[in-house]
């Protein structure tokens, strides 16, 4: 993907919403001794009010009088309908995009419900698949647990031939494949397939579908944690596998982070936690000043285990602190390709209409004070993994991996 996902900081909604009585109270006098100062100046009242309760905010306006005769020289000369939403919406993308910081967007309800399920791994009504391209051939390459797909016996490896009896064309997109496997939950979907020689149908009933950001197995006494992404459940999902593994003996682990585009700072700042006891995670710093240092826990369950991590151009934001942390520390070694190279953190502030801005307030730092932006984190063993490698289904980054590991 272009456009990672990004490290952000993590928001609980419902601290945005809850206010205790104490609070409320105050703001019930406030309500009806300043109703009329407050309706005249409501951005300067919460400015002074919502540090003390922790919400930063600002009193600062634009001056819209161009904006404002602009939009009158339309509506007095335009030849069609104006839609006002569109204007607006328009206007404050406009506003964002001026910035030329690739990582401060504007999401409308619709983009930011879409971003959302990007980071929470929700996927909707679908089967329970991952797709990828092989050989110029739609295959699927994982297979979710306890999903459609797997229940009706779709393997992986296996090519999608038609979808409702479509035949796949070559030339068709993955996500135009996705669209047409997805739909509303309790719904049918036939899907044909090629297994080496065979032509195989299946009809699937679609269900509501999440994909767990962390996969684990052991191999030859060696654990792999794949984590996809940091969400709200990557600490305990990944605290969960890591004591598996404490339980299965392992002698060593590898932490796939390829294609890993980022998410909640805390996330990784727990994935680290397993590996390191209380130590610097990473350093945020605005206009060149610390504004936070973030450090692991103290009940590191993989502590001392020989770890390889694997990375590649892909790997980014939250997934950088994680993998550059762990190499800062010489905790472990990064096999595969130079990181992605996302220095910066972003929020999320809700804004009127469902709207979302995610917005740069921060860049970071390893905990030897390096911040990667546009360089990303060199591999200590720079391996490629190849196009030839993927149709194949050969893995040389995993392989190198084991290999330094026995």
């Amino acid at each position: 993907m272009a456009d990672h996902l990004p490290k952000l900081r993590r928001v609980r909604k419902d601290n945005e919403r809850r206010i205790p009585p104490a609070v409320l109270t105050i703001g019930l006098v406030f309500v009806v001794g300043l109703g009329y100062i407050a309706g005249t100046f409501n951005n300067q009242i919460v400015s002074m009010i919502a540090p003390a309760f922790g919400i930063k905010s600002s009193s600062a306006t634009l001056d819209l009088s161009s904006l404002q005769t602009t939009y009158q020289a339309l509506k007095a000369n335009y030849d069609g309908t104006l839609d006002d939403s569109k204007l607006i919406e328009a206007a404050n993308k406009g506003m964002v995009d001026s910035l030329g910081d690739q990582y401060t967007v504007f999401f409308n309800k619709t983009e930011a419900a879409s971003f959302n399920n990007d980071l929470t791994g929700t996927i909707g009504g679908g089967i329970g698949v991952e797709l990828s391209l092989r050989n110029g051939q739609i295959t699927v390459v994982r297979v979710l647990a306890d999903n459609p797909a797997e229940k009706a016996g779709v393997a992986v490896g296996d090519v999608i031939a038609k979808v409702n009896d479509e035949v796949i064309p070559s030339t068709m997109t993955i996500d135009s494949v996705v669209t047409k496997i997805r739909g509303d939950a309790g719904t049918t979907v036939k899907i044909t397939v090629t297994r080496g020689t065979d032509m195989k149908d299946f009809t699937i009933t679609r269900a509501e579908v999440t994909n767990p950001s962390v996969y684990s197995s052991v191999q030859d006494g060696i654990g792999i944690m794949t984590i996809t992404r940091f969400d709200d459940q990557t600490g305990q999902l990944a605290r969960a596998a890591a004591q598996s593994f404490k339980s299965q003996n392992v002698k060593s682990v590898i932490l796939d982070l390829r294609g890993n585009g980022g998410g909640y700072l805390t996330a990784a700042q727990d994935v680290v936690g397993i590996w390191e006891n209380n130590k610097t995670v990473v350093t945020e710093k605005t206009n060149g000043k610390v504004v936070d240092e973030l450090k692991s826990g103290t009940d590191p369950i993989l502590g001392g285990i020989p770890t390889v991590v694997l990375v590649n151009s892909s790997t980014a934001s939250a997934s950088e602190i994680t993998a550059g942390a762990l190499q800062d520390y010489g905790t472990a070694k990064l096999v595969g390709e130079t990181t992605f190279g996302k220095g910066v953190v972003q929020k999320l502030v809700n804004l009127p209409e469902g709207a979302v801005l995610k917005v740069t307030i921060a860049k970071w730092y390893t905990p030897n004070g390096k911040n990667i932006s546009k360089q990303g984190i060199a591999p200590d063993k720079a391996v490629q993994l190849t196009t030839d490698d993927i149709n194949a289904g050969r893995d040389p980054q995993l392989d190198a991996a084991k290999a330094l590991l026995q």
